[in-house]
């Protein structure tokens, strides 16, 4: 399991690499500005939640393989109600700000289930190379080439982004800015997106350098 955990700690440190990108982009963009006193503790909570969540299937996947294969249709469902309960958590900690929100399952949840699809395979790819290799650099290094592991990075930042568009579009803000919600939430994405792919190819570059350069948790 120690290898799974390794591998969950860099994941987290890769989203607190990009929510920090992102508040930090998210600063300079208007209307944003307007909104961020609002939106930015919720930002801060929700990358927690992420890094909750991610963990959770990167630890599942570990566990399949030592019992044994599953379909996806049958991992989905459990690890779907898995994240309600960090869900739960999540907003229980948002109520002690000034602020009112509303998970819209309907909405979320088929973006929510493929990028969990998503890092389920991709860990269970490294977790297989990292089996006889000694590190999880050389884990990584076998199961994806330089641009293939900024193109993973990409496609799950895509899709942290477009639900944590959702979740802003349900963020309760001031009577002035209710009707820019819609405005604000696309901007949010817009932001989020526009630092994804940059990140990712710096993080890429970082982990694919020569030796010298440690990323191991």
């Amino acid at each position: 399991m120690k290898p799974a955990r390794s591998l969950a700690r860099l994941n987290g440190r890769i989203l607190n690499a990009y929510s920090r990108r992102t508040t930090t982009a998210l600063r300079a963009a208007l209307p944003l500005r307007l909104a961020l006193p609002h939106l930015e503790p919720v930002l801060a909570l929700n990358v927690d939640k992420e890094i909750r969540k991610d963990t959770l299937v990167i630890l599942r996947a570990r566990e399949l393989m030592e019992a044994g294969p599953l379909e996806w249709s049958e991992i989905l469902p459990q690890l779907l109600q898995a994240t309600k309960d960090i869900d739960r958590m999540f907003l229980a900690r948002v109520g002690r700000f000034p602020v009112e929100i509303v998970i819209r399952y309907e909405e979320i949840a088929p973006i929510r289930a493929r990028r969990m699809k998503l890092l389920h395979e991709a860990a269970l790819r490294i977790l297989h190379a990292r089996g006889n290799r000694p590190g999880l650099r050389s884990a990584m290094h076998a199961s994806f080439s330089r641009d293939e592991f900024a193109q993973l990075l990409h496609e799950l930042f895509r899709l942290y982004a477009e639900e944590t568009r959702s979740l802003s579009r349900s963020v309760r803000l001031p009577g002035p800015l209710v009707p820019l919600r819609e405005l604000i939430a696309q901007e949010l994405l817009n932001v989020m997106l526009g630092v994804a792919r940059p990140l990712a190819q710096e993080i890429a570059a970082a982990a694919y350098r020569p030796p010298g350069v440690s990323i191991q948790a």
